[in-house]
């Protein structure tokens, strides 16, 4: 929905814009908190220090996002503010070609340089091989999360915080079913294989 900020009590307006980036906020921690809680009580220590091992690069690729995104976030509410659609538009066009080709990059240098990264920052080399495989999965996503960041962006620069929060809120849920699915679901599956043979 978009909403004209200029008009109105600027407090209330500031407060009804940033509450809903504050608690999506919240809701982007909680895909980590999930994937470290379930890892650590159904796999074991190991796995949860490979999850926790692949946070701080996966926080570093989360900031850059946002970051980037953040300086088109500035232009689109100017261009939209200012009534000139068509440079929104174009700022729109030029973010979305730009977050494409950098995701796409990022996730090919994870998924092949995984292994030397974690040897980088002295991981323990026991550590090592589930780590990578979490980061490379996480990388195979990269591209739609930035694609996500950026949709975020461009919503937020017309004026809408609200809708980003309502897709994040079900992409969390989603997650947080999926991660119990594939943990959960995947090994009972696997350990009732094992116990018919």
């Amino acid at each position: 929905m978009l909403k004209d900020l200029t008009e109105g009590k600027v407090s209330k307006q500031i407060l009804e814009f940033a509450i809903p980036m504050l608690l999506g906020n919240v809701f982007q921690q909680l895909y980590n908190i999930v994937d470290s809680v379930v890892v650590g009580k159904f796999i074991g220590d190991t796995a949860l220090a490979a999850v926790g091992a692949s946070f701080p690069i996966i926080f570093l690729l989360i900031s850059l996002g946002f970051g980037v995104t953040m300086g088109g976030t500035i232009s689109i509410s100017h261009f939209f503010g200012a009534g000139q659609n068509e440079n929104v538009r174009k700022t729109v066009d030029t973010m979305n070609i730009f977050i494409l080709i950098v995701s796409i990059v990022f996730a090919i240098i994870g998924i092949v340089f995984s292994d030397s990264i974690f040897r980088l920052i002295q991981l323990p080399e026991e550590v090592i091989p589930m780590a990578s495989e979490y980061l490379r999965v996480y990388m195979y996503g990269l591209p739609f999360f930035f694609g996500f960041v950026n949709i975020s962006a461009t919503l937020r620069g017309v004026g809408d915080s609200k809708t980003p929060l309502y897709l994040l809120v079900i992409s969390t849920i989603i997650n947080i079913i999926l991660v119990l699915y594939f943990v959960l679901g995947l090994k009972r599956v696997s350990d009732l294989r094992l116990w018919q043979l």
